[in-house]
């Protein structure tokens, strides 16, 4: 005897009706919403991290240019203080070297007062300036600005111009 091949039964016709009158839908929105917030708490988190990781370096940058640039006017302070005048041509930026000569320098800076002592404020990075509180060997004080440059080659600071 020969079997006939299982021939699926055709679909129900209309009228039927589903066992239930719409899919389960029972703890689908707490699943959907506990999905949302797990996302939006990823992201914020990301965001934070990102955001402090940012602040982070911009204080920790901020700090080493106040640190480069002081020290860049107090090398060249002190040389000048001391009558290396030629050091401290050297700490010039190319451009005050290019617009005076060594000489011409030398004889500039031996004939103003000299600075006993001086106190520094912060770098602004907008300007490039450093603020100098100077006492000059006379007795007197002023409040005078140091401009700096950025050298080329190796990225120092370097003082352009001392001026009030």
């Amino acid at each position: 005897m020969t079997t006939a091949p299982y021939v699926p039964a055709p679909p129900q016709g209309p009228g039927v009706h589903p066992p239930f009158p719409a899919p389960p839908v029972e703890g689908k929105g707490k699943r959907v919403g506990w999905s949302i917030g797990i996302a939006i708490g990823v992201v914020v988190l990301v965001c934070g991290l990102g955001t402090a990781a940012l602040i982070g370096v911009a204080v920790a940058s901020q700090g080493a240019y106040q640190e480069r640039a002081h020290a860049a006017v107090s090398s060249y302070l002190n040389a000048v203080r001391a009558g290396r005048y030629d050091q401290a041509y050297n700490l010039l930026c190319d451009d005050a070297q290019k617009n005076e000569s060594p000489a011409q320098f030398r004889a500039r800076v031996s004939a103003e007062p000299v600075i006993e002592s001086y106190t520094m404020g912060d770098l602004d990075l907008l300007t490039g300036a450093v603020p100098v509180d100077a006492t000059y060997d006379d007795g007197s004080s002023a409040r005078l600005e140091a401009y700096l440059g950025v050298d080329s080659g190796t990225g120092t600071f370097e003082v352009c111009e001392i001026g009030e």
